[in-house]
């Protein structure tokens, strides 16, 4: 798992207005080391002026200084339009320091209006970072982001760019040189793109994604650390998603990628870098190791420079972490533990997504049942090991009892669904969806004693509804202790989990949970439609574990992931997993009312074993088991 941090300073620069040069836009920031501390280059965009006959804001590669990486001054212009190949702009530079040089490649805009093939890469030499002593047009064809690698590669200089940025699809490629010279020999780069095939970087897993380079590529342990941009459906009608991402390259030969990230470790969610002159964007652009810290520098909807940072250590974990869901879960090889009986009408269709509890030495289940008609109840089980629910009611134990519960389309389903049971003090509470098939479904509140539970005397209090009408709202539990003397509840509101806190049950009348997102999904990752709570949180000395479903746009399967909340304050996320630790693989889960579903109303802990109850395909009831010190130890290395 990758945790990044966002720079508290974000963002970090920000157009100045007062200097006409930089008025409209500073991003794209790339840092290198040099007298008087961290040098950040970065694209600077002017406003409006006159430039090669025409009127348009123009970019030049502009250098600031810090000591600490966060805070910069000395803000001026260090590379700027002055020959026909470069005459409307300088963009996005990329810095390296090799044998006492830096080498400044950046985007060189010599038409107007922008077309292709007037966007290719420039050079600028300097030796202080004060003065350039050299200019050079580096390539004849469309291509950006290009960047040196720090050190010669079988003593060769080695340059990582684009290809075809413009005309995609695009192609990451690597290209060496014996001698400074080559970089800017025609001859040599007609060569090279004769055979660019050799030379290409495969990162793509879609067929609609696009990849740039972002920033310059740094050592490490095992491999050079590449940090770039990925793009999600780019290339397709679907909406693009903007992601920072990282491959390994090869330490001797950089064209073989010894593993990358499967899914963006930063997406565009803060305000300045959803909205800008270009929103939604979050593009790397450099990056600086200061011992296991990694800070990457990014440019922001196309406006600000900003910064992140993250474990180097971490990082290189996860990207050497090929499976894309963390491989963890145990299913119980005789699964589904229970399925459908046609012998009783009322659980003839399906049975699952159970609530379960751990009490007296059993597990008890109260599980989804659904008749052929679509009417919802809940049916119990038990079992000693908490695998073989021997142990069966043949009625329902909770049925519809309110008009909000009760059926008013008698085409649709209806009833009482997916409950979640929390003991607080001698008192289950269960919390499950109601739906009389015509509204949206709602979030409902019983309890019983325990006592009387575990004497299946179903003495359960009359339900009141948490949720407002209107909005579908499900999907909710009770923490099993309170903070601040107060109830806590999650729920998911549309696509979005909240949290509320509560005085008492039923609520005053008219008030209704609060509706303030607090758990969202992710954008480009598994998780990136909607999320849900699993099971009620569960108490261990690290946080609050939150089992929680997510649901994929790219293909709208149900998986389930894990966080970790803080024990005083559940409202901070402590750490989440990157990766989902169950998703559909088996038939049961496959297959069903509703196919590629796994989602988990119910979880017990056992000897250090976390048995966590799902419903497999809105149709069955599995059950997997995970060791749960090591599931802990995974969420806080994150």
């Amino acid at each position: 798992m990758i945790r990044i941090e966002r720079s508290e300073e974000n963002p970090i620069i920000v157009p100045e207005v007062k200097r006409d040069w930089e008025a409209e836009a500073t991003f794209n920031g790339c840092p290198t080391v040099g007298l008087g501390g961290i040098h950040l280059l970065y694209r600077a965009v002017s406003r409006p002026r006159a430039q090669g006959g025409a009127e348009l804001n123009v970019s030049t590669v502009a250098t600031a200084v810090s000591r600490d990486g966060v805070h910069f001054r000395d803000r001026r212009v260090l590379v700027e339009p002055e020959y026909d190949w470069e005459m409307y702009g300088c963009e996005d530079p990329r810095v390296t320091k090799v044998n006492g040089k830096y080498y400044i490649f950046y985007t060189a805009l010599s038409k107007f209006p922008f077309g292709p093939e007037g966007i290719r890469v420039g050079l600028a030499i300097t030796k202080d970072l004060k003065k350039i002593e050299e200019k050079h047009p580096i390539t004849h064809f469309n291509s950006k982001a290009m960047a040196l690698f720090p050190e010669k590669i079988k003593g060769k200089l080695t340059a990582i760019l684009t290809v075809d940025t413009d005309t995609p699809p695009a192609k990451i490629a690597i290209v060496q040189f014996d001698k400074e010279e080559d970089m800017w020999s025609r001859d040599h780069w007609e060569k090279w793109r004769s055979e660019i095939g050799r030379h290409t970087l495969t990162l793509e897993r879609g067929r609609g994604d696009h990849v740039e380079v972002g920033a310059p590529p740094v050592r490490t342990s095992k491999g050079w650390l590449l940090v770039h941009s990925y793009i999600q459906n780019y290339l397709t009608s679907g909406r693009p998603i903007f992601g920072v991402e990282a491959a390994l390259l090869d330490l001797k030969d950089p064209r073989r990628v010894v593993a990358q990230t499967t899914a963006p470790f930063l997406v565009p969610e803060e305000q300045y870098e959803l909205y800008g002159k270009i929103p939604n964007i979050v593009f790397p652009s450099g990056v600086l190791i200061r011992g296991d810290k990694l800070f990457i520098y990014y440019g922001a909807a196309d406006t600000t420079v900003c910064l992140a940072t993250t474990s180097v250590k971490a990082l290189l974990k996860n990207i050497f972490a090929k499976s894309k869901v963390l491989p963890m879960a145990a299913r119980f090889s005789k699964n589904p533990i229970i399925k459908p009986d046609p012998s009783h009408g009322w659980e003839a269709k399906a049975t699952f997504n159970p609530a379960a509890i751990y009490e007296h030495g059993r597990v008890h289940l109260l599980y989804r049942a659904m008749s052929q008609d679509g009417l919802s109840v809940l049916g119990y089980a038990s079992s000693r090991d908490g695998y073989r629910f021997k142990e069966r009611l043949l009625e329902p134990v909770y049925r519809p009892r309110m008009d909000f519960e009760e059926r008013k389309n008698p085409s649709g389903n209806a009833g009482c669904e997916d409950p979640r049971l929390t003991l607080i003090g001698s008192t289950l509470y269960m919390c499950y969806t109601a739906y009389d098939g015509a509204s949206p479904p709602r979030v409902a509140l019983t309890s019983i004693s325990l006592k009387d539970f575990l004497a299946k005397r179903w003495r359960w209090a009359p339900p009141c509804l948490l949720s407002p009408p209107g909005l579908d709202d499900k999907d909710a539990a009770l923490f099993p202790e309170k903070f601040g003397g107060k109830f806590a509840i999650i729920h998911r509101l549309k696509n979005d989990m909240d949290i509320g806190f509560v005085k008492k049950f039923p609520l005053p009348k008219n008030t209704w949970l609060s509706d303030t997102a607090w758990f969202r999904p992710r954008r480009g990752m598994w998780d990136d439609e909607k999320v849900g709570l699993a099971a009620p949180p569960i108490k261990t000395r690290a946080g609050w574990l939150m089992l929680y479903h997510g649901v994929s746009s790219a293909d709208h399967q149900y998986r389930v992931g894990a966080a970790l909340l803080a024990l005083r304050d559940p409202k901070k996320v402590l750490a989440r997993t990157d990766k989902p630790i169950l998703e559909p693989t088996t038939d049961y889960e496959k297959q069903g009312q509703i196919a590629n579903v796994v989602f988990p109303c119910g979880a017990v802990v056992v000897k250090n074993k976390l048995l966590v109850y799902y419903g497999g395909a809105d149709t069955v009831v599995g059950v997997v088991t995970f060791d749960l010190p090591k599931l802990l130890a995974a969420l806080q290395a994150a």
